[in-house]
């Protein structure tokens, strides 16, 4: 688990303002005060004291943004505990899920459904509103959405879009994080509700495992948001590992 946290540490930043507070990483991400993009990291085995509390609470209340924290309990037992005696409240408790080359499960894309590589700005940008429209958040992608995007292919993040073959339309996608001393994230699985139930979050799930397994990585982990993304993951390999908390003060 230390090492999942590790990796989350290392990858978490990229493109994003960063402070030491106490035990924390404090991060900022520049233009957008989106919590899932603004949040801290504790240190393994933090147990801060009330007054570095206050000062992580302080440092994201002078930018205007909501003080949160993302993190797997196993790493820093005691933490929950100290923040919500602060005054933090939990939002969520999310499973961490872990798949290896060994237990992986290749599930192959269904009938009318292609999976490939974005080759383009527009397909960046199609498979980008397909995700943010599967999420239940505003469908506009600018082009500095789109820029950053690419700057992360250029990193390593590897991207699949599922194409409807009949139309071409984009009606789903995910990625994997760069692999980073064998460990890798998959994130952002999102097909949109009409094509929900065909095993195509499973096949894209599938598909990215494969190919940062084939890249090195030991250790591919996602936290999906509910049981029932959890049983389509399982189909492919993964496997509950540990929990992962996220918890802020409004």
């Amino acid at each position: 688990m230390s090492a999942i946290q590790a990796y989350v540490r290392t990858t978490a930043p990229r493109g994003r303002d960063t402070e030491r507070v106490g035990p924390f990483l404090a991060t900022y991400s520049p233009g957008t005060p989106h919590p899932m993009l603004n949040y801290a990291i504790p240190d393994d085995g933090a147990r801060p004291t009330p007054a570095e509390i206050d000062a992580l609470t302080e440092a994201y209340r002078r930018r205007d943004l909501l003080p949160r924290l993302e993190y797997f309990t196993d790493v820093a037992p005691e933490l929950e505990k100290l923040l919500v005696g602060a005054g933090y409240g939990l939002e969520r408790r999310v499973p961490l899920m872990t798949c290896t080359p060994e237990s992986r499960i290749d599930r192959p894309a269904p009938a009318g459904i292609r999976l490939r590589a974005p080759e383009s700005d527009e397909d960046i940008r199609r498979m980008r509103v397909a995700q943010n429209t599967a999420y239940g958040e505003a469908p506009e992608v600018g082009a500095e959405e789109v820029e950053r995007l690419k700057a992360g292919l250029r990193a390593g993040v590897r991207h699949a879009l599922a194409e409807d073959s009949s139309t071409g339309a984009v009606v789903g996608g995910g990625l994997a994080l760069e692999v980073v001393d064998g460990t890798t994230e998959i994130a952002g699985i999102g097909v949109l509700e009409t094509h929900r139930g065909r095993g195509i979050a499973a096949a894209l799930t599938a598909r990215l495992t494969r190919e940062v397994h084939e890249a090195g990585a030991h250790t591919a982990f996602l936290t999906p948001g509910d049981l029932g993304i959890g049983n389509v993951y399982a189909r492919v390999g993964y496997r509950p590992a540990g929990e992962c908390v996220h918890l802020s003060l409004a």
